[in-house]
């Protein structure tokens, strides 16, 4: 049976099952708001942010200007992930998921207050692409807490399933991201959308500060932070390196292979959430409400696919499992635009589901696989680091070069290429990292 590439084997502590299931609740909670507040601004984005903030003469000036936004938000990602992931080892997990929620849901409520360009000029697209930092420093920093909660609490031979429930915050984030535009589209004219009903979305997000207080003053840190603070005390006393500074000197590489493993996942889910919605509303005619219950119902079979690859790698290796899925992706990438570029909302449905059945078995594992990269006084610095590097290289650009390719080249087959290099990236990163665990 094949090993994930792991750098020292979690040891179980013996908890009650109640204290898990509240610390995995909480986590996979923290996931879904999180991802909730950060997903309404990739539908907003496709939708309305691009007349409202970047007039301009065209709609795709416009649309190409709403998706750079979209991606400055992957780009501050990785400032999330250092400083919380650097203090989180040091500090703890809890502080850090309780700072990047707060973070978040001040952000997010921002961007629904904020003023359309004709009302404050250019200060409105500053302050909008301000915003948007902020959201991606909060997204940025939230991962690494909220999968480190749930895998450090996790018993033997269930981290992936424990870890697949933060996983989850993200279809549950697309699912409610989407049923709350299309009950904002359903209960508004078109002009009272533009005007206002786009901003509902955003204002729900302030309720994430309500589980920021739940987390900080009910959830106990994890057993193995308070473990690892021995070993790091006696690495700072050695002076031989903070948590960032052992990773960037000595595990550079890891970094880089899990980011370059995972970035086609991430790059090819945000083009089916924000830039299929834009290319199917915008060229291809189709209605807005009638795709985004497309995307919420593919979301819906996320819930079931992505625990059930993570049992599956907890069976039968992390390795094994996440490779069928980057394979998938692979080969599926031509026939989901030929099926998109027919324009039938069924065949839209058929080709959106199997790609999301292919990014879920990927998606299951991939907490614990990073987990599993790092010990865990560098844990929180390391697998923060690799997961924001593919969201940066794979998901912030992913819907602006989709439109980018499809304004140059006039084909999709030009955006299923740009999935399948991705790919190729993450096999061979996947075999590197494979042969690393072999050679243990």
């Amino acid at each position: 049976m094949d090993m994930a590439p792991s750098a020292q084997p979690i040891t179980p502590t013996a908890l009650p099952t109640v204290n898990r299931r509240r610390v995995a609740t909480a986590a996979a909670l923290a996931s879904a708001v999180e991802w909730y507040d950060y997903f309404v601004f990739g539908i907003a984005a496709a939708l309305v942010l691009g007349d409202l903030y970047f007039p301009a003469g065209s709609s795709t000036a416009g649309v190409l200007a709403s998706f750079a936004t979209f991606a400055v938000g992957f780009l501050a990602r990785p400032i999330g992930g250092i400083v919380a992931g650097h203090l989180g080892d040091k500090r703890g997990r809890k502080p850090m998921l309780v700072l990047a929620l707060t973070l978040m849901g001040l952000a997010t409520t921002g961007i629904g207050l904020l003023p359309t360009y004709e009302t404050i000029g250019v200060a409105a697209p500053v302050l909008l692409v301000s915003l948007r930092v902020l959201q991606g420093v909060a997204v940025g920093a939230q991962w690494g807490g909220a999968m480190l909660l749930a895998t450090e609490y996790a018993p033997e031979g269930k981290r992936g399933i424990y870890g697949s429930v933060v996983q989850l915050g993200v279809p549950i984030g697309v699912v409610t991201a989407n049923t709350v535009f299309l009950l904002a589209g359903a209960f508004t004219t078109d002009t009272q959308f533009a005007a206002w009903g786009w901003r509902v979305p955003f204002l729900i997000g302030l309720f994430v500060l309500g589980l920021a207080w739940y987390i900080h003053a009910k959830v106990e840190e994890t057993p193995e932070f308070r473990d690892a603070e021995k070993a790091l005390a006696e690495l700072e006393k050695s002076q031989q390196g903070s948590p960032l500074r052992t990773i960037l000197r000595d595990h550079l590489g890891t970094v880089f292979l899990a980011g370059g493993s995972f970035a086609v996942n991430t790059a090819t889910f945000y083009i089916l959430i924000t830039g299929v919605l834009d290319y199917t509303t915008r060229e291809l005619d189709m209605k807005k409400s009638a795709v985004l219950t497309v995307s919420l119902c593919v979301s819906l079979t996320q819930l079931v696919l992505i625990p059930a690859a993570a049992a599956l790698s907890d069976r039968y290796g992390r390795i094994r499992i996440y490779t069928l899925g980057a394979v998938g992706i692979a080969l599926w990438a031509i026939p989901l635009f030929l099926l998109i570029d027919t324009g039938s909302l069924l065949w839209l449905a058929v080709g959106t589901f199997v790609a999301s059945c292919f990014l879920s078995i990927m998606y299951g594992p991939q907490a614990a696989l990073f987990a599993e990269l790092f010990t865990p006084e560098m844990r929180y610095t390391g697998a923060s680091l690799g997961y924001q590097i593919a969201a940066v290289c794979g998901g912030g650009l992913a819907p602006f070069l989709m439109v980018l390719l499809l304004e140059t080249t006039g084909t999709s087959m030009s955006v299923a290429a740009y999935i399948i290099a991705l790919s190729v990236i993450a096999l061979l990163s996947i075999k590197v990292l494979a042969d690393r665990a072999r050679s243990r």
